[in-house]
Order: structure tokens, then sequence, then C-alpha cells
């Protein structure tokens, strides 16, 4: 999980880059993202501590949502701050959390 949380930080913080068109790109592919990269977060994080309080793990993964987003902005690379990717973001842990407690009952 450290190397995956490292892997994250550096991938929303590096400089913004000129998007190129691809077949599957579409408007709205960047929430789409932060939301499939929050849920494994997610995911991993209540993998790596199953005994975390609910409130401790959402406001951990949201300190941290909020920290990226302002960090892109204030770094001033070309990313900039969008209180949609926050949403996008929080959803994204709640699925990841919500998947590994399913799992969790269902299988073990």
């Amino acid at each position: 999980m450290p190397i995956y949380w490292a892997f994250l930080t550096y991938m929303l913080l590096k400089p913004g880059e000129e998007n190129q068109e691809y077949w599957f790109m579409f408007n709205g592919v960047d929430k789409v993202l932060h939301l499939s990269i929050f849920s494994t977060l997610g995911f991993l994080f209540i993998g790596a501590f199953p005994k975390i309080k609910f409130s401790y793990f959402f406001q951990i993964i949201l300190i941290y949502a909020f920290l990226t987003e302002i960090l892109q902005e204030e770094m001033g690379l070309g990313r900039s701050m969008e209180s949609l990717d926050i949403v996008a973001d929080t959803i994204g842990c709640l699925l990841g959390y919500y998947t590994y407690k399913v799992l969790v009952k269902r299988f073990f």
C-alpha cells in the first residue's frame, strides 16, 4: 500500500501535460480516473488497517484528497484544483471501503 500511495501522490502532483485525444477519451474521463484510483486506495487502506474506525478512515482519505487538490493549485505546474475531483475522490474511497467490507463478509 505505501508504494501505491507514493505512486498516486506522484501522479496527482506531477506537472500537467497536453492531453492527447484517444478513442477512449470523453468529457469527464478525469473524474472516472479519480474515482477508480481512490476506490483502489480505499480498498487497500481498509485492507491494510481493517480494524480502523470508519470515521478515521474517512477523515484520512478526505484530508489526502483535499491536500492533493490544494497542492495541485499551489504548485503552479499546470494542474488546477477542482471541487468535482474531491467529490469523485470521496465517492471512490467509499466505494473501495464498502467493496472490501462486502468481500470480507461474503468470503471470510
